[in-house]
């Protein structure tokens, strides 16, 4: 895949690893530094560890975001799991379903710039998010 993209399949723990690694590798290379690099490869592991513990299987694309002349890092997480039957609920923080402190997506939301998430029943969910440079 091209220097300003990656694609990684989560299916256990190690590849939650390799897509923090990839998005930190990514950041680097679109300019950021430092504690930016902290907060986007947390979020990453965040999500990703949702698709291990809840759908089992899944992927993280990440990609260079550019808009208005600002550059930033596109992180999609995508699914075919359960789906999440209310997300309002599952935004709050404390809320789990699982034995987890319920922080995964609030947390994420926290510290991406934008967030959004598409869940449908039986089919799956699409996370997308997005950090920009300052």
């Amino acid at each position: 895949m091209e220097a300003d993209a990656a694609r990684v399949v989560i299916r256990r723990d190690g590849d939650i690893v390799e897509a923090r690694q990839k998005g930190r590798e990514l950041a680097q290379q679109i300019g950021f530094a430092g504690s930016d690099l902290t907060l986007i490869a947390t979020a990453i592991s965040e999500i990703a560890r949702n698709i291990v513990v809840y759908a089992n299987q899944g992927e993280i694309s990440l990609s260079i975001a550019e808009k208005n002349g600002r550059r930033g890092i596109l992180v999609v997480a995508q699914d075919a799991g359960p789906g999440i039957p209310d997300i309002e609920r599952a935004m709050r923080d404390g809320y789990s379903t699982g034995n987890s402190l319920g922080l995964g997506l609030p947390g994420a939301r926290r510290l991406m710039d934008d967030f959004e998430i598409r869940s449908t029943v039986g089919q799956g969910t699409t996370v997308t998010m997005r950090k920009w440079r300052t």
